[in-house]
């Protein structure tokens, strides 16, 4: 038996209420964003704005997206993997409060900045990098299994704004002075969004000299903005002692504006004559350390032709062939290490440095065996054959590894830079080269001063025929010694891999400043081959800023042709059988 629907009176009163609530959703301010999440626009206004500055305890909309966000997915992994799986509400929560650590927080950073974070169509997360390799996250293994729906990871301005001040957040409530440091820049560099409130907290609570020096600098800029005059005043005879161009960049814009008052105009002008000259002098203390470390890999090269030079009288047109030698056993050992310890793959730069030497050092003992040795007192016959012998590695190098420039990564614990003041940053990748440069040269003096070997090298190299005469063997001696400066060439090698780019023309790069280093310091003289890198280095390094690189190489040439026609001998004359 069928049955007539029944009617309803309260029916019509039904209808009205959908209608009604149709209306207020269509009249909703409402969007979408890239993920297709859909956010309301004040709410989302509201959150762009919000900055760090804002107490450790944010609204109370933020700390209930968050808590769902422990409670639902703590189990589905780290914290990048939950801010993956996320919505735009979940991601925009944990970047305003971020629930992992510091170091998980840079390397959301670093993935979203370098184009590598992706989410698969089950919400896992992958990495894909430039070489189209994609990995599977947090174990980092290449998988060849690719997701049927494959997106990339990218930031909206809000969530841009929430990772700036989430970062900043996390960084200044880390008990790493350094982090914090890393804080108070985010802070300067968005200086407009921060309430002093919370930069006056935090300098009363930091115990760090250089952390509270930046935190009362970025408060007087700070007041110099929002304050009154006398504020303004007292913040810019502060802000005198600084030397941060962004500093400089403020006071001149405020010097620029009408109606200054007289006072702080000349606040103004004596601070900006402060910052201007302690910036110039941060700025040549940067060039200063480049051409100390141009001066470094300078040495480096030359302190085994100077031994080979000094010893054997021979010049080596192939010496830079045998530094390029070692930047490709560097490469190699990177790529041991990469493929069969891929854990350890950080540490490759300390298997690489001996074993630079080694093959660098083998290398050149057979080419004195065969090449130099019938060659011995023929000395444009020895110039002719080895840069032969240049030639023939080169082109080696090109059948083996190619014509292109190889890449050989920098090791983590190298990379980034010592941020001394807010305009001088040292890499310490550099400052590693000049360390190493250091070591180099005191082993080396102790090893010709302190062995018998060493004994025995200054003994050939001052009277050859004396020295046989008493024994010495002196055909190994030069066999050994060409070993000797051919490994320093290699570990030259090693360090200019870290810094420059590793093709088979590098040694053609670096063997006329060698040589010019070899011949101003004085032939065989290690002290004088130190002075010479020295003044090259850095004079190279100051006339680059003056007139450009290519007159700067060229004034230098002449002022090496000029000194060597003064002081022929170069700056340590050599005692010995060259003298007779």
């Amino acid at each position: 038996m069928q049955y007539a629907p029944r009617f309803s009176i309260y029916a019509p009163l039904r209808l009205l209420a959908l209608m009604a609530l149709c209306i207020t959703t269509f009249t909703t301010t409402a969007y979408a964003d890239h993920d297709g999440q859909v956010h309301d626009h004040d709410t989302d206004i509201a959150h762009s704005e919000q900055s760090l500055v804002t107490p450790v305890n944010v609204a109370t909309s933020t700390q209930a997206s968050t808590s769902n966000i422990s409670t639902a997915t703590t189990s589905s992994g780290d914290a990048i993997q939950q801010f993956v799986a996320g919505d735009f509400s979940k991601r925009q929560a944990m970047l305003s409060d971020w629930p992992g650590s510091v170091e998980s927080l840079d390397s959301l950073v670093e993935f979203i900045a370098n184009d590598e974070l992706y989410q698969g169509n089950g919400g896992q997360t992958y990495l894909l990098n430039k070489d189209d390799q994609l990995f599977t996250y947090p174990d980092k293994k290449e998988t060849d299994d690719w997701p049927s729906d494959l997106s990339q990871i990218t930031l909206t301005n809000a969530l841009r704004s929430a990772l700036i001040f989430g970062q900043a957040k996390v960084k200044l409530a880390s008990d790493k002075p350094a982090q914090r440091l890393q804080a108070v820049e985010i802070l300067a560099d968005n200086i407009d969004q921060v309430d002093p409130a919370i930069i006056a907290t935090a300098a009363v609570n930091e115990d760090s000299a250089k952390v509270k020096k930046a935190l009362t600098a970025l408060q007087a800029r700070i007041d110099f903005k929002n304050g009154d005059l006398p504020t303004q005043i007292a913040a810019v005879n502060l802000l005198a002692d600084s030397d941060n161009p962004q500093v400089l960049v403020d006071i001149e814009s405020a010097l620029a504006t009408d109606n200054l008052d007289a006072s702080l105009k000349a606040a103004l002008i004596d601070a900006e004559s402060s910052v201007s000259r302690r910036i110039e002098i941060s700025t040549w203390t940067g060039h200063i350390f480049t051409g100390m470390s141009t001066a470094s890999i300078l040495l480096l090269a030359a302190l085994g032709l100077a031994i080979t030079f000094g010893l054997l009288g021979v010049i080596n047109m192939a010496h830079g062939e045998l530094i390029m030698i070692g930047a490709y056993t560097t490469y190699m050992v990177q790529n041991f290490f990469q493929a069969y310890m891929p854990d350890m793959a950080g540490w490759y730069l300390l298997a690489a440095i001996p074993a630079a030497f080694l093959v660098s050092a083998i290398i050149g003992m057979i080419i004195e065996r065969i090449v130099i040795r019938p060659l011995y007192g023929r000395e444009l016959e020895t110039l002719l054959a080895t840069f032969g012998v240049s030639l023939i590695l080169m082109q080696l190098v090109r059948m083996i590894f190619g014509a292109q420039n190889v890449e050989v990564s920098n090791v983590a614990w190298l990379s980034g830079a010592y941020q001394m003041s807010s305009s001088l940053v040292l890499p310490y990748n550099r400052i590693a080269i000049i360390g190493f440069t250091v070591i180099i040269v005191a082993l080396l003096v102790y090893l010709l001063n302190k062995t018998r070997f060493g004994l025995f090298i200054r003994a050939v190299t001052q009277n050859r025929q004396m020295a046989k005469a008493v024994g010495i063997p002196s055909a190994r001696i030069d066999m050994m010694a060409f070993g000797l400066g051919s490994g320093l060439a290699g570990m030259a090698g090693c360090a200019l891999a870290q810094v420059g780019n590793v093709g088979p023309d590098l040694g053609q790069t670096y063997i006329i400043d060698t040589f010019l280093v070899v011949v101003v310091g004085g032939v065989g003289q290690v002290w004088g081959a130190v002075l010479a890198a020295l003044g090259l280095g850095v004079s190279g390094t100051v006339l680059e800023i003056g007139i450009g690189a290519v007159l700067a190489k060229i004034v230098l040439l002449v002022l090496v042709i000029l000194f060597i026609q003064k002081r022929p001998q170069g700056l340590f004359a050599l005692k010995g059988r060259f003298v007779e």
